[in-house]
């Protein structure tokens, strides 16, 4: 009898213990669940619902969620991130070029981060020698393209939103149709450029070499027109297309 009471209180001590774990375990998905979807609507990628997940399959979902918030907000040890690389920030804290990774000069399409940059790693395009390369309609948004050559790429179609090209090479570079906002080019050279049709907001232009440049249908805030206004090589024709720059604009106020 004493033996079947000991077998029997085991038993119940069991079922007691792996019911307390299981609802632990179900309480922390949730707030993972939970955490992952805050930090997705932060970083603009989304975490879709399924049933009956398990934890550790969560975990990972939240730790990428997490990762590709942090790029975009740079909070990866305090490092401000390409996604925050926009006309409006003046001082970026930026880490040094990884020279061991092989693959880093080469243009990569984000499939996740979009207009949001977000990207499950630094986009380093410093010091890269990408001339006449072929990046239509590739999502290059939050890429760090400072001090790299992109002379004559084909950007058509492509989007470049929050990119950090200050101090780069720019010249007989085609932009139509691409979206192009809350860009910092400063004192990158951009002679002969096209922005036809493309999307220009909130990007920056100060101290940029714009001379025969194109922005004829080019989507620019008001704000932004004053701005480059204000830049003394806004002038001459371009070769391509034969507009001529200032005029281009569509009048300067």
């Amino acid at each position: 009898t004493r033996t079947r009471t000991r077998t029997r209180t085991r038993t119940r001590t069991r079922t007691r213990t792996r019911t307390r774990t299981r609802t632990r375990t179900l309480a922390m998905a949730s707030r993972i669940r939970i955490a992952a979807l805050a930090l997705c609507l932060a970083c603009g990628s989304a975490l879709t619902p399924r049933r009956a997940q398990p934890a550790r399959q969560l975990q990972k979902q939240a730790a990428s969620a997490f990762l590709a918030a942090a790029v975009g907000a740079g909070a990866l040890g305090g490092v401000p991130a390409a996604s925050l690389a926009d006309g409006q920030t003046e001082k970026f804290k930026i880490p040094p070029i990884d020279r061991s990774d092989k693959t880093r000069c080469e243009f990569k399409s984000s499939t996740i981060g979009q207009a949001n940059a977000a990207r499950d790693k630094l986009y380093d395009l410093r010091e890269c020698d990408m001339r006449k390369q072929q990046a239509e309609g590739f999502d290059l948004s939050g890429a760090i393209m400072t001090t790299g050559d992109f002379r004559g790429v084909n950007f058509r179609d492509a989007q470049l939103s929050k990119a950090y090209a200050e101090n780069a090479q720019f010249d007989d570079v085609d932009f139509t149709n691409a979206v192009v906002d809350r860009v910092s080019f400063k004192g990158s050279s951009m002679k002969n450029v096209r922005f036809n049709n493309a999307v220009l907001t909130g990007t920056s232009f100060d101290e940029v070499n714009l001379e025969n440049s194109d922005f004829t249908g080019a989507y620019i805030g008001k704000f932004d027109i004053k701005r480059i206004c204000q830049n003394p090589t806004l002038k001459g024709t371009n070769p391509v297309t034969g507009e001529d720059t200032y005029e281009s604009i569509g009048g300067c106020p």
